[in-house]
């Protein structure tokens, strides 16, 4: 006599799954996506005039960066931790140096006249470089913008920038302007 094949309930399986599941859902972490945190200037409006403005020579200081991920400012080899000091030097120029910008005298609502500085730094680089390199160098140019943002509100306000009021920032923001332009990477024509 043949015995009956006995069935073994899945149902106990399914909420097993179900539970290993949701463990393994609580308890992994996901890896998060850094990007860059940088706020675009506003779109300018449709009405407004474009100038054609010309830049002096002396007010851009050009940052390339190549396939190599060597750094040239300004025409010399700089390491990237001599960046940020060669900026802050460029955009503040305290010597009113010839060969450093020109500084034009800008009334800023709530605070008075102050000598701004017309400094352009030029952010270029090449396909070829490397996205860490890339980020180093940003990094090193946004934190001489930020040292001499929070001399400036040291000096005027006894307080770092961040420490600001609202309207007290746009003082200093206009004051310091941040004026850093990247350039598209340019192509070297190395077949990868």
């Amino acid at each position: 006599m043949a015995r009956p094949v006995q069935e073994i309930n899945a149902g106990s399986m399914a909420d097993i799954a179900f539970l290993l599941l949701i463990f393994f859902l609580m308890v992994t972490t996901m890896d998060i996506e850094a990007g860059l945190q940088r706020r675009l200037p506003p779109m300018p409006d449709e009405n407004q005039k474009v100038d054609d403005i010309k830049i002096n020579r002396r007010n851009i200081l050009v940052v390339r960066i190549n396939d190599a991920d060597r750094l040239f400012a300004g025409g010399q080899l700089l390491d990237v931790s001599q960046l940020k000091d060669k900026a802050k030097e460029f955009l503040a120029n305290p010597a009113n140096d010839e060969n450093l910008p020109e500084r034009e005298d800008k009334v800023i609502e709530g605070f008075g006249s102050f000598a701004v500085s017309k400094g352009v730094i030029s952010l270029q680089n090449t396909r070829g470089t490397s996205y860490k390199t890339y980020i180093e160098v940003q990094n090193e140019l946004v934190k001489a913008v930020n040292e001499l943002r929070d001399e400036f509100s040291l000096t005027n306000f006894g307080r770092v920038y961040s420490a600001l009021d609202e309207d007290k920032q746009r003082i200093v923001r206009e004051a310091i302007p941040q004026n850093i332009s990247e350039a598209e990477p340019k192509d070297t024509g190395r077949n990868r």
